[in-house]
């Protein structure tokens, strides 16, 4: 078995690790969104919203920021260009879990 084997699992296992990621963000965020009843009250009250952003869901970001910048780094370091197609996945996959988070507020 070629050494390089094992390698081109971990794209489709970050990937899939990221999607968990952003479910959990989205999961965490939604903590964070108006009510649907106030809403269509148009009540738009702030109280602790932000505060539960930055102590829930910006940790996630960045703990996922890091993962990705290291994973980038090592695919560019390595040149592995086309296994560096599964990093480039994981972009819509935290800017769809990001539109619906800001599609709540």
């Amino acid at each position: 078995m070629n050494s390089a084997q094992p390698n081109r699992q971990w794209g489709p296992i970050l990937l899939a690790i990221n999607l968990v990621g952003a479910v959990c963000y989205v999961i965490a965020a939604s903590n964070g969104w108006y009510p649907a009843h106030e809403r269509a009250l148009g009540i738009h009250s702030v109280t602790g919203e932000p505060y539960v952003w930055a102590l829930v869901v910006f940790p996630i970001w960045v703990v996922f920021i890091l993962l990705n910048l290291i994973w980038s780094a090592f695919t560019v370091a390595r040149q592995q260009w086309r296994r560096g197609i599964w990093l480039l996945m994981t972009i819509p996959v935290w800017l769809i879990a990001m539109a619906i988070d800001y599609a709540h507020h």
